[in-house]
């Protein structure tokens, strides 16, 4: 929902100010010019002179004033201006030739307001308050057409028409300008959101995997009967899966503070470029040429029960040297987090695992097809205790993000068992 005096919170902090100090005194200055005049009629008309003088110096103080003003809120101003202007017109009791006087600035300070609480007023008021400023402004010229004396019905009808169409251009301006910044708040709000889903998605593929991979390594390490030798290469498994997990944090944590950071105009940054968006919340630039360290880290990592140096499963990568250069950054950063994904379940879900194996191969139309199988091992019964409801996201996300590329991604049993994930992705 919209926040009253949305219009004024939108400017910079160091306009605002500079703003205030010039419409005060203005204000000020304002309603002195408009009170000054009542001085100067009969002694018999000067009372409601003042009337209408103070009457016209409200509406257009509230105008020019910045608000809110303390607890005093926009709509709570725009309300009383509109009140009593309706309420001077039912009892106005001096000559007729005292309103035409200050009639016009009383008139435009009501545009000015209806302007600025169509634009800025929360949905919930917007209604209420502007239909309430529209009608005193419409029925302000009767103010002046009722009471005189060769007035009538014609030349009321001539005054409402007068003063409702200018009223309808300037709500109408207020309607197409407030539907553009609700617009602009939503598009915000969008972008927010991908930042969140970026920084987590940054946190699931990279410190998520690091992770996981220490916790099977310090599960591998409780095992009895170790050399001191597999014990040191453990340790030192552990630190270096620590540090590509910090790693990971410092990048995002320093891609979250760079927009943040003084540049451009206003003190703002540049927006990034779309490809410097295009691999998340990190600033990685990890595709396809990366994946055969990937594999032979996950290949290095011990676990209990399984095969191979330190408990270790056999992971090979079979990458086909045609398929280089096919895809474009940011699909290969898709394909990379596939396999990232791919590797991190095994290791959650499939710890026996003997035989993991990584293909990249060329498809059809100049397709790039991705596939991670495991044999599953002699039982897939997870060794990594989590809570209920914990995870689960990590395939549906990179489906979305195959998807946004054109591709597509499977993930099941595989043949003769195992699991199977593969994914197609279209070339440039």
């Amino acid at each position: 929902m919209r926040t009253e005096a949305r219009t004024s919170s939108a400017q910079p902090s160091s306009a605002r100010p500079r703003s205030a100090r010039i419409r005060r005194p203005l204000a000020a200055v304002s309603a002195l010019a408009l009170l000054a005049p009542v001085l100067l009629a009969q002694p018999d008309a000067r009372a409601a002179a003042a009337l209408i003088a103070l009457t016209a110096a409200f509406a257009v103080v509230v105008a020019l004033l910045p608000w809110p003003a303390g607890r005093i809120t926009l709509g709570a101003a725009v309300g009383a201006v509109a009140g009593a202007s309706l309420l001077v017109d039912l009892v106005y009791p001096g000559p007729y030739r005292l309103p035409a006087f200050w009639l016009p600035f009383e008139w435009l300070a009501l545009l000015g307001l209806l302007f600025r609480a169509v634009r800025g007023l929360s949905d919930r008021r917007v209604g209420p308050v502007g239909g309430l400023l529209g009608l005193a402004a419409v029925l302000l010229p009767l103010r002046f057409s009722l009471r005189t004396p060769q007035g009538g019905a014609a030349w009321s009808v001539v005054g409402v028409l007068l003063s409702l169409l200018p009223l309808l251009g300037v709500a109408g301006a207020a309607l197409y300008l407030r539907v553009l910044d609700a617009r602009r708040e939503r598009a915000v709000a969008r972008a927010r959101r991908e930042q969140r889903l970026e920084v987590a998605r940054g946190l699931h593929d990279f410190v998520a995997h690091e992770i996981t991979g220490i916790v099977l390594e310090a599960q591998a390490g409780q095992l009895p009967d170790q050399e001191p030798g597999e014990t040191a290469a453990l340790l030192r498994r552990l630190e270096e899966a620590g540090l590509r997990a910090l790693d990971s944090m410092d990048e995002m944590v320093g891609a979250l503070r760079e927009p943040g950071g003084e540049g451009g105009r206003d003190g703002r940054s540049d927006p990034p470029d779309r490809e410097e968006q295009a691999d998340g919340a990190t600033t990685r630039r990890l595709g396809l040429a990366d994946l055969p360290e990937l594999v032979t880290r996950f290949g290095a990592t011990g676990r209990p029960g399984g095969t191979g140096t330190a408990g270790a499963p056999r992971a090979t990568a079979e990458l086909a040297p045609e398929t280089a250069g096919r895809l474009s950054a940011e699909a290969e950063a898709t394909a990379y987090a596939v396999v990232l994904e791919a590797l991190t379940n095994i290791r959650r879900h499939a710890p026996q695992a003997t035989e993991v194996t990584v293909r990249v191969a060329p498809g059809t139309d100049g397709a790039v097809e991705l596939t991670v199988t495991d044999d599953g091992g002699p039982s897939r019964r997870p060794l990594l205790r989590r809570r209920p409801g914990a995870g689960g996201t990590g395939l549906a996300g990179l489906t979305a993000r195959a998807a946004a590329h054109g591709g597509s991604l499977t993930a099941g049993p595989g043949t003769p068992g195992g699991w199977r994930v593969s994914c197609s992705l279209p070339g440039r």
